[in-house]
């Protein structure tokens, strides 16, 4: 038997009414740094948001902590093992939105929201004619990884996808209408807007892709690529019975799961690329990008200002644009 890693990773959220979010951020914030906790966590009027990395022991400290409060009772973890931390820093913000949607009249998941599909019933889902399996997520996370025939909405932020939906309304109608993102948090708001917007067949992917990877029914089939994860691993594993590369390097349009962010800090558009062509293209997206003034990858590398314009020069031709 495999011994388990010194280190977890908890993924979680739950919409529940917090009075003042400032305030229980900070007192959060204070109580996860004593702990030597590190990660991420959002906190709103709505619920709260969050991943967490610490060893067993510091996981389940946290764990205890928040299923002691009567407001997170229900709560679930996901969660991973790891080697170690998968973050930096501990942060904990205040927010208007836990997810960004920006709706006029906004949707509260524990009033309105999409049928609740378990792994079993999602995978059945997915191989019915009369359905349409939506990525609620960003145009990036779907390019490493998604649902085999999923649709990948043509937007660059999930604000966008209402506005996409009515624009393409008609190829929806009559559909069962299965949607999914990393944890099921997207999804409870996304689903419940398609349903106030009047389709009558929605299903979103209870505990999202990360819980499907874990199901040990259905081990992950269908999936193809790797899940996009918002913390130093970057990506994890989903399908257990084969894996199936769909993202393809940016330069090259070869097969490839290695994200980089572009070297130009104002840019910094995250890409698929091999290390050879991540330093090949001087880690930049663009021409504009290689030769921004301000390129970390020429500071990095130490180029000096002949170096940087002799291969720069040497790169504009046309490359893959995605």
């Amino acid at each position: 038997m495999l011994e388990s890693k010194p280190y977890r990773v908890l993924l979680y959220y739950y919409y529940v009414t917090i009075e003042n979010p400032e305030e229980f951020a900070a007192a959060h914030l204070a109580w996860c740094k004593e702990q030597e906790l590190k990660g991420r966590i959002l906190v709103a009027n709505e619920g709260i948001n969050g991943t967490v990395s610490g060893t067993i022991e510091q996981t389940d400290a946290y764990i205890n902590m928040m299923k002691s409060d009567p407001r997170f009772e229900g709560i679930v973890f996901k969660i991973d093992e790891a080697d170690g931390h998968a973050f930096k820093k501990m942060h904990v913000r205040p927010r208007n939105e836990l997810v960004t949607l920006r709706l006029e009249d906004d949707i509260n998941p524990l009033e309105v929201t999409g049928r609740y599909l378990s792994p079993t019933e999602f995978l059945e889902g997915l191989q019915d004619e009369n359905t349409i399996v939506l990525d609620a997520r960003n145009d990036y996370e779907y390019e490493l990884g998604h649902f085999r025939n999923a649709i990948k909405p043509d937007i660059q932020s999930f604000r966008e996808l209402p506005q996409w939906v009515r624009d393409n309304k008609e190829m929806l109608e009559g559909k069962k209408v299965l949607t999914y993102c990393t944890g099921g948090i997207r999804c409870e708001k996304f689903s419940g807007w398609l349903v106030r917007e009047g389709f009558e067949d929605v299903g979103q992917l209870h505990g999202g892709i990360a819980t499907y990877g874990k199901d040990p029914e259905v081990q992950g089939e269908l999936w193809d690529g790797q899940m996009y994860v918002f913390d130093e691993r970057i990506s994890v594993p989903i399908n257990q019975k084969e894996h199936v590369i769909v993202g393809r390097d940016y330069f090259t349009d070869e097969p490839c799961e290695r994200y980089i962010n572009c070297a130009n800090p104002e840019c910094n558009k995250q890409i698929l690329a091999s290390e050879e062509n991540e330093h090949k293209y001087m880690r930049s997206c663009t021409h504009e990008c290689r030769v921004h003034p301000r390129n970390l990858y020429v500071k990095q590398h130490n180029l000096t200002d002949e170096e940087w314009a002799e291969r720069a020069s040497q790169l504009t031709e046309p490359i893959a644009t995605k």
